[in-house]
């Protein structure tokens, strides 16, 4: 699934710029999240197509968070350092110890859908707010992938039961 090639700006006169930044903001904590989710859990996965796959995905929330981060700039924001949410690195940590408890790859895929439903959360959310039309088809080109994804490593978390 391709994203658009072009950033939209931020700003339009029906919307403020603070809660599009605030709303973006959260996506991108969400997509931190993701990416190092994917990469941490891909490293500790036994399964070479799930291990691809994850590293592939780790890479795909860089890219998401990039082209928000650029709506961003292009909408005068230029301060935008986040880090992800607590949250996700409580996760992270958890999956680490499940992982070294021995669960294998169900407990490890078993973390991951966990943390595609909070993605899919942020991204709902984000979705029910109003936004600039761009910013709009931005977000839903991104929510179509990560629901596509949730659905691929809740099937993957089925067939190593």
């Amino acid at each position: 699934m391709t994203t658009a090639t072009t950033t939209p700006n931020i700003t339009t006169a029906a919307t403020p710029n603070e809660e599009v930044e605030e709303t973006l903001r959260s996506v991108i904590q969400s997509l931190i999240d993701g990416q190092e989710g994917f990469r941490q859990i891909g490293e500790k996965l036994d399964d070479p197509t799930l291990k691809s796959y994850f590293m592939a995905e780790s890479l795909k929330r860089a890219s998401f968070r990039g082209e928000l981060e650029t709506s961003l700039h292009r909408g005068g924001v230029h301060d935008v350092k986040e880090t992800g949410t607590a949250t996700g690195a409580i996760q992270r940590a958890w999956a680490d110890i499940k992982s070294k408890l021995g669960g294998g790859d169900h407990t490890l895929l078993e973390t991951a859908e966990a943390g595609e439903d909070i993605a899919k959360k942020a991204y709902k959310d984000a979705l029910q707010k109003e936004l600039p039309m761009p910013v709009h088809q931005l977000l839903s080109t991104q929510y179509a992938h990560i629901q596509i994804s949730h659905d691929y490593v809740k099937a993957a978390r089925d067939s190593k039961k």
